[in-house]
Protein backbone atom coordinates (compact mmCIF):
# COMPACT_ATOMS: atom_id res chain seq x y z
CA UNK A 1 0.00 0.00 0.00
CA UNK A 2 1.25 3.46 -0.91
CA UNK A 3 1.26 5.66 2.18
CA UNK A 4 0.97 9.43 2.41
CA UNK A 5 4.19 11.31 3.18
CA UNK A 6 4.29 13.82 6.04
CA UNK A 7 5.17 17.33 4.87
CA UNK A 8 7.47 19.93 6.38
CA UNK A 9 5.59 21.75 9.13
CA UNK A 10 3.91 18.63 10.50
CA UNK A 11 4.86 18.10 14.18
CA UNK A 12 5.76 14.41 13.70
CA UNK A 13 8.84 15.42 11.69
CA UNK A 14 10.27 17.30 14.68
CA UNK A 15 9.77 14.58 17.31
CA UNK A 16 12.58 12.31 18.46
CA UNK A 17 11.49 8.81 17.45
CA UNK A 18 11.27 5.95 19.97
CA UNK A 19 12.78 2.46 19.86
CA UNK A 20 10.59 -0.48 18.96
CA UNK A 21 10.86 -4.19 19.73
CA UNK A 22 10.44 -7.23 17.49
CA UNK A 23 6.76 -7.46 18.48
CA UNK A 24 5.86 -4.06 17.04
CA UNK A 25 2.38 -4.54 15.49
CA UNK A 26 2.44 -5.49 11.79
CA UNK A 27 6.11 -4.53 11.40
CA UNK A 28 6.61 -6.65 8.25
CA UNK A 29 3.57 -5.06 6.62
CA UNK A 30 4.74 -1.57 7.62
CA UNK A 31 8.19 -2.18 6.09
CA UNK A 32 6.62 -3.54 2.90
CA UNK A 33 4.37 -0.46 2.67
CA UNK A 34 7.34 1.83 3.29
CA UNK A 35 9.27 0.25 0.39
CA UNK A 36 6.19 0.53 -1.86
CA UNK A 37 5.83 4.20 -0.91
CA UNK A 38 9.54 4.92 -1.40
CA UNK A 39 9.56 3.31 -4.87
CA UNK A 40 6.32 5.08 -5.86
CA UNK A 41 7.81 8.46 -4.90
CA UNK A 42 11.20 7.62 -6.48
CA UNK A 43 13.10 8.03 -3.23
CA UNK A 44 16.21 6.17 -2.08
CA UNK A 45 15.31 6.20 1.60
CA UNK A 46 12.30 6.65 3.84
CA UNK A 47 12.08 7.05 7.61
CA UNK A 48 9.03 6.09 9.67
CA UNK A 49 8.43 9.69 10.86
CA UNK A 50 7.87 10.56 7.20
CA UNK A 51 4.80 8.30 7.18
CA UNK A 52 3.59 9.67 10.52
CA UNK A 53 5.09 6.95 12.75
CA UNK A 54 7.45 8.35 15.38
CA UNK A 55 9.51 5.15 15.65
CA UNK A 56 13.20 4.42 15.02
CA UNK A 57 12.86 2.71 11.64
CA UNK A 58 14.16 3.65 8.22
CA UNK A 59 14.71 1.88 4.92
CA UNK A 60 17.15 2.40 2.06
CA UNK A 61 17.45 1.14 -1.49
CA UNK A 62 20.42 3.00 -2.98
CA UNK A 63 20.28 1.29 -6.40
CA UNK A 64 19.30 4.51 -8.27
CA UNK A 65 22.84 5.78 -7.59
CA UNK A 66 24.57 2.67 -9.03
CA UNK A 67 25.70 4.34 -12.28
CA UNK A 68 27.76 7.00 -10.45
CA UNK A 69 28.36 4.93 -7.28
CA UNK A 70 28.70 1.20 -8.10
CA UNK A 71 28.83 0.28 -4.39
CA UNK A 72 25.12 1.12 -4.16
CA UNK A 73 24.07 -1.66 -6.54
CA UNK A 74 21.99 -4.16 -4.54
CA UNK A 75 22.25 -2.07 -1.36
CA UNK A 76 18.80 -2.49 0.15
CA UNK A 77 18.47 -2.51 3.94
CA UNK A 78 16.11 -2.01 6.85
CA UNK A 79 17.45 -0.18 9.91
CA UNK A 80 15.65 -0.58 13.24
CA UNK A 81 16.54 1.33 16.44
CA UNK A 82 19.54 2.92 14.73
CA UNK A 83 22.07 4.97 16.67
CA UNK A 84 25.03 6.79 15.14
CA UNK A 85 28.06 5.79 17.21
CA UNK A 86 30.65 7.86 15.37
CA UNK A 87 31.29 9.81 12.18
CA UNK A 88 34.63 10.13 10.44
CA UNK A 89 36.27 11.61 7.37
CA UNK A 90 36.19 14.96 5.67
CA UNK A 91 32.82 16.56 5.13
CA UNK A 92 31.70 16.67 1.52
CA UNK A 93 28.90 18.46 -0.24
CA UNK A 94 26.07 16.76 -2.10
CA UNK A 95 22.69 17.96 -3.34
CA UNK A 96 20.01 16.43 -1.12
CA UNK A 97 16.26 16.36 -1.47
CA UNK A 98 13.52 14.90 0.70
CA UNK A 99 10.07 13.46 0.07
CA UNK A 100 8.79 15.54 3.01
CA UNK A 101 10.20 18.74 1.48
CA UNK A 102 9.17 18.45 -2.19
CA UNK A 103 10.69 20.56 -4.94
CA UNK A 104 13.69 21.67 -2.87
CA UNK A 105 17.22 20.33 -3.32
CA UNK A 106 20.18 21.88 -1.55
CA UNK A 107 23.87 21.23 -1.05
CA UNK A 108 24.50 19.68 2.37
CA UNK A 109 27.85 18.96 4.02
CA UNK A 110 28.15 15.59 5.79
CA UNK A 111 31.03 13.39 6.98
CA UNK A 112 32.27 10.68 4.61
CA UNK A 113 31.83 7.76 7.01
CA UNK A 114 29.38 6.74 9.72
CA UNK A 115 29.49 3.97 12.32
CA UNK A 116 25.92 2.80 12.91
CA UNK A 117 24.51 0.48 15.55
CA UNK A 118 21.13 -0.98 14.56
CA UNK A 119 18.98 -4.08 14.29
CA UNK A 120 17.99 -5.72 11.03
CA UNK A 121 14.58 -7.29 10.28
CA UNK A 122 15.71 -10.59 11.82
CA UNK A 123 16.42 -8.77 15.09
CA UNK A 124 20.20 -9.18 14.81
CA UNK A 125 22.19 -6.39 16.46
CA UNK A 126 24.75 -4.95 14.05
CA UNK A 127 27.48 -2.31 14.37
CA UNK A 128 28.98 -1.38 11.04
CA UNK A 129 30.84 1.38 9.18
CA UNK A 130 29.27 2.80 6.03
CA UNK A 131 31.07 5.03 3.52
CA UNK A 132 30.37 7.54 0.78
CA UNK A 133 26.90 7.93 -0.68
CA UNK A 134 25.49 5.14 1.51
CA UNK A 135 26.79 6.93 4.63
CA UNK A 136 25.13 10.12 3.36
CA UNK A 137 21.75 8.45 2.82
CA UNK A 138 21.97 6.88 6.28
CA UNK A 139 22.76 10.24 7.89
CA UNK A 140 19.86 11.88 6.04
CA UNK A 141 17.37 9.21 7.13
CA UNK A 142 18.82 9.08 10.65
CA UNK A 143 18.22 12.81 10.99
CA UNK A 144 14.48 12.09 10.63
CA UNK A 145 14.66 9.84 13.72
CA UNK A 146 16.20 12.75 15.63
CA UNK A 147 13.59 15.30 14.53
CA UNK A 148 15.96 16.96 12.06
CA UNK A 149 15.66 17.74 8.36
CA UNK A 150 18.25 18.34 5.66
CA UNK A 151 17.29 22.02 5.51
CA UNK A 152 18.54 22.34 9.10
CA UNK A 153 22.04 21.90 7.62
CA UNK A 154 21.83 24.78 5.14
CA UNK A 155 22.75 28.41 5.77
CA UNK A 156 20.30 31.02 7.05
CA UNK A 157 20.75 32.91 3.79
CA UNK A 158 19.67 29.85 1.73
CA UNK A 159 16.62 29.45 3.99
CA UNK A 160 15.67 33.08 3.36
CA UNK A 161 15.99 32.53 -0.40
CA UNK A 162 13.78 29.42 -0.11
CA UNK A 163 11.21 31.10 2.12
CA UNK A 164 8.39 31.09 -0.46
CA UNK A 165 8.90 27.43 -1.37
CA UNK A 166 9.10 26.43 2.31
CA UNK A 167 5.92 28.38 3.06
CA UNK A 168 4.05 26.62 0.23
CA UNK A 169 4.93 23.25 1.78
CA UNK A 170 3.96 24.29 5.30
CA UNK A 171 0.70 25.84 4.01
CA UNK A 172 -0.12 22.71 1.98
CA UNK A 173 -0.26 24.53 -1.36
CA UNK A 174 2.81 22.84 -2.88
CA UNK A 175 2.24 20.74 -6.00
CA UNK A 176 3.62 17.18 -5.69
CA UNK A 177 3.40 13.89 -7.51
CA UNK A 178 2.68 12.04 -4.25
CA UNK A 179 -0.02 12.27 -1.61
CA UNK A 180 1.00 14.13 1.52
CA UNK A 181 -0.10 14.80 5.10
CA UNK A 182 0.21 18.49 5.84
CA UNK A 183 0.39 20.19 9.23
CA UNK A 184 -2.95 20.82 10.88
CA UNK A 185 -4.22 24.33 10.12
CA UNK A 186 -3.87 26.73 13.03
CA UNK A 187 -7.03 28.35 14.25
CA UNK A 188 -7.09 32.13 14.20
Amino acid sequence: MIMRVVALGHPTLRKIAVDIDKDYPKLDELIENMFATMYHTEGVGLAAPQINRSIRLFIIDAAPFKEQHPETDNFKEVFINAQIVETDGDEWSFSEGCLSIPNINEEVQRPTRVLLRYENVEGEKIEKWFDGIIARIIQHEYDHLEGKLFIDHISSLRKVLLKRKIKSIIDGTVKTDHRMIFAPKKRK
